[in-house]
């Protein structure tokens, strides 16, 4: 493919054709995590609960450490605690 207007537009189409199996591969694994999440809901467990640890385990532990301090900070100030 010829330059077009001072684009590559092979180098243009390339990258387009990767981002697009990427999307694709990337639908399967979302579609692919829900069917985990399903599994374990079926097994009895909370998925909101697995969400967030999932969430959780992602924080480094310092800033989860704040979090959970902040959280609690706040929850006394509630009279949740």
């Amino acid at each position: 493919m010829p330059d077009v207007a001072g684009i590559a537009a092979e180098q243009l189409s390339l990258f387009v054709d990767k981002i697009e199996r990427l999307e694709e591969e990337k639908k399967e694994l979302q579609e692919t995590i829900k069917d985990v999440y399903n599994e374990a809901k079926g097994e009895g467990f909370d998925v909101k609960i697995l969400r967030k640890l999932i969430s959780l385990r992602k924080m480094r532990p310092n800033d989860r450490q704040e979090q959970d301090e902040l959280l609690d900070l706040y929850k006394a100030a509630l009279g949740m605690i």
